[in-house]
């Protein structure tokens, strides 16, 4: 291994790991020692999560052109007619064909070429999975039947589960999120230390450039830091939004987006009724019994009309009442750049809008939330979109790789006995000053109930390391 002048010089990279540090001014009052034990810890114990998760989803992000190539038959029609059947028409023919289920939401097309997709919520496929029938909107020909994951068709919903759990259910949604709620520790950490390094030799300038002139472990951690600098924006915002919808601090995010009343609206469908009677008119219980009756097709077409006419576009979609009195809800979801999300209620008996929620309507944070969780999936600005995540995906790669290989490059190279490398020293944050101790446990403690894995996983790390330290204490009393 070659030795660096900073290898020699800092005591918290080469001091073997029972020893405690040595008591100077400069670092009690540094919290470095601890952001370099955090980051070390996080990057070894979690690292492999990251890396999973950064391999599945560059795996995600190459795969949408492979998934609309796949189905293309289902997707569009071989022949653009001069005009549509009734969205009724396309329905009953889809219905014919697959009769199993009920009806939970239909897309018509958005292009000519496009076909109609007819979603039906049956129990023959995996939760969260449906059935789509894919429907000649010229003919009426069903094309085919797919089993789907929202939008998506089985190809994508498949990298896409694997992104997610691994195919592992409910369980393996904890493997991203741990990778999720850790990584905006790891990167922001690193970035601290690494800034300070490049300041403590005088090349602060060159914060985002390898040192192509190290050798050794100082040139895999020039690598390791520059390359860190250029993503380490795309990895916050990919940390945060994988948090979003990650299972338990998914939860905590809801939360505080209701308390502050940032959340989406929702459109409402329930029908208006009588004014002084809380009953609905005599047509509309008569549309609601026809409606729930006539396996949902009652009014599709005056809700696709009325949606026309309210300014809506494709991609929308068309959900039927989900009981007597309530209407219809169409909503676009156009989640490319510039995105779409205005929705309606139809009355499906007169065709009249009762309801709107305009996207420009939203508040702030919702609407960013909802830009920067379509980003995370590629779809915010198309292929330049992938293409960034792509490189990102690559670069973090790149970097957890580094990172072990840095962790090799520190092993002790004497004997004969395999060793990895030595971590940093223990008691960074007992030598700190009283503000920074205050501070990082308010941190931890705070960070920790937001966002459950995480803390579960940090105090995982500090029983571990706390054992360890009781172990190596006792070998050096016995050997002393």
């Amino acid at each position: 291994m070659t030795t660096t002048p900073d290898d020699r010089t800092d005591p918290s990279t080469v001091a073997p790991a029972g020893e405690p540090p040595p008591r100077d001014k400069r670092n009690r009052r540094s919290i470095r020692p601890l952001l370099l034990r955090l980051h070390f810890y996080a990057g070894v114990f979690v690292g492999p999560f990251i890396l999973v998760a950064a391999i599945t989803g560059l795996l995600y992000a190459l795969i949408p052109q492979i998934d609309a190539a796949v189905f293309r038959h289902e997707l569009t029609v071989d022949h653009v007619g001069e005009a549509r059947l009734p969205l009724s028409d396309q329905l009953r023919a889809a219905r014919a064909a697959h009769p199993e289920g009920a009806l939970e939401s239909i897309r018509p097309p958005a292009e000519a070429d496009e076909t109609t997709q007819v979603t039906l919520a049956v129990t023959d496929v995996p939760p969260d999975y449906a059935r789509t029938v894919f429907v000649d909107p010229y003919t009426g020909q069903v094309r085919g039947a797919l089993t789907t994951f929202g939008q998506w068709m089985p190809v994508r919903a498949w990298f896409d589960e694997l992104h997610r759990n691994l195919h592992l259910g409910a369980i393996g949604r904890n493997y991203s999120e741990l990778a999720a709620s850790w990584l905006w520790v790891i990167a922001l950490s690193g970035l601290v230390l690494w800034a300070g390094r490049r300041a403590r030799t005088g090349a602060l300038r060159r914060l985002a450039t390898p040192d192509r002139t190290g050798r050794g472990r100082r040139k895999t951690m020039s690598w390791h830091g520059a390359l860190g600098v250029w993503i380490i924006v795309a990895l916050l915002g990919l940390s945060v939004t994988g948090v979003t919808w990650s299972r338990y601090g998914g939860q905590s995010v809801n939360q505080l987006q209701a308390h502050l009343n940032m959340t989406a609206p929702t459109v409402d469908t329930a029908l208006t009724a009588m004014p002084g009677t809380g009953a609905m008119p005599a047509e509309h219980h008569h549309d609601a019994a026809m409606t729930m009756g006539d396996n949902g097709f009652r009014g599709v077409d005056a809700a696709l009309s009325a949606a026309a006419e309210a300014g809506l576009a494709g991609p929308m979609w068309m959900y039927p009442p989900a009981e007597p009195g309530q209407g219809w809800k169409v909503a676009e979801k156009k989640r490319d750049w510039p995105t779409r999300y205005d929705a309606i209620s139809v009355d499906p008996d007169t065709g009249r809008v009762t309801d709107r929620v305009n996207f420009a309507d939203w508040p702030v944070l919702a609407k960013l939330t909802n830009w920067a969780i379509d980003a995370h999936m590629g779809v915010l600005f198309g292929v330049l979109n992938q293409a960034v995540l792509a490189l990102v995906a690559v670069g973090l790669i790149v970097g957890i790789v580094l990172g072990y290989r840095m962790w090799w490059q520190r092993r002790p190279i004497r004997g004969g006995a395999w060793a990895t490398g030595r971590p940093p020293l223990r008691g960074a944050l007992r030598q700190s000053s009283w503000p920074i101790k205050l501070l990082v446990i308010l941190l931890a403690v705070g960070v920790g109930w937001f966002l459950p894995l995480f803390g579960v996983s940090l105090l995982a790390f500090l029983l571990v390391d706390t054992g360890l330290a009781a172990v190596a204490n006792r070998r050096r009393v016995r050997g002393s």
